[in-house]
């Protein structure tokens, strides 16, 4: 069983980004800038932006962050979308979800222009992407896609079933791993929670990716030896042995299903960092105007 490092991976690709955007910049062109819109005080939230703020630092961007409270009404919000979407200096954005149920989340990702749409979550980035064309890739599940690429891991041919069917991860990385391309070329099984027989599907996975949101729901008689299983769970539980006062848990049972693995990503340090890295990824890309002229 190998571990899948994500933080050593999103490290090395943060050092290749900041010494490209310090070539832009020796060649006089512009610095990549990264906005964000966060609101109201989720703790979750909050951690993520921090580390998108960090990660800016890190690859040598500039980054603004909007704060609004939780009470801020959605004509406000969609007011400060459309002055990023209008700022020339502001290179791509994002708006940390979820957003307060007042507000229709997916009448903010229309609103975003879709040429500065980094998160990859636009209509026409998700169109663009389930027929292969160039676009912004979701970042959770291009982080994904980074690290098989980045371990070697063979997916030609090979069979991945996906556990969930949300917009920003089981859609998209199952839209992915059928793309005629490496990583891709995968025959795909999307399961949910209205799937029959699960386990008997789960068992037949050469790539396991498991993104459904609830703690160590995969567990060692759902899988078969060898497999390469990718653990996109966050769940933050009670815990009396760490300080905060809680601990994070992926969607698999690690210690009784990595001894199957050929590979398998840790929660924490595995998709999560690489979340971030493909974010400054689509930033730099719509710096350099690669995708969208």
């Amino acid at each position: 069983m190998q571990l899948i490092d994500g933080k050593k991976v999103a490290a090395q690709i943060k050092q290749e980004i900041a010494a490209e955007v310090k070539n832009m910049i020796a060649a006089g062109k512009k610095q990549p800038h990264l906005a964000a819109i966060l609101v109201g005080h989720d703790g979750g939230s909050e951690t993520y932006v921090s580390h998108k703020v960090k990660a800016c630092a890190e690859c040598g961007f500039k980054s603004t962050l909007l704060r609004y409270e939780a009470d801020v009404t959605e004509a406000q919000l969609l007011e400060a979308i459309a002055g990023l979407n209008a700022d020339p200096d502001v290179d791509g954005f994002i708006v940390q979800l979820p957003l307060p149920k007042h507000i229709d989340e997916q009448k903010v990702i229309e609103a975003i222009d879709y040429r500065k749409d980094v998160d990859g979550f636009h209509p026409i980035n998700v169109g663009r992407l389930s027929i292969g064309l160039p676009c912004f890739r979701s970042a959770t599940p291009q982080g994904i896609l980074t690290l098989l690429e980045r371990y070697n891991i063979e997916t030609s041919g090979k069979h991945c079933v996906v556990i969930g069917r949300s917009n920003i991860v089981g859609k998209p990385v199952a839209a992915m791993m059928m793309q005629k391309s490496y990583p891709g070329n995968c025959t795909v099984t999307v399961c949910h929670s209205a799937t029959a027989h699960l386990k008997e599907i789960t068992r037949t996975a050469d790539i396991l990716i498991a993104a459904i949101g609830r703690p160590e729901y995969v567990t060692e008689d759902m899988v078969k030896d060898g497999v390469v299983v990718i653990d996109v769970g966050t769940t933050r539980l009670p815990s009396t042995t760490t300080k905060s006062g809680w601990k994070l848990h992926g969607d698999v049972d690690f210690e009784h299903v990595a001894p199957h693995c050929s590979y398998i990503t840790p929660v924490p340090g595995g998709v999560g960092p690489m979340t971030i890295c493909s974010l400054m990824k689509n930033t730099l890309l719509a710096a350099k105007h690669e995708i969208y002229k």
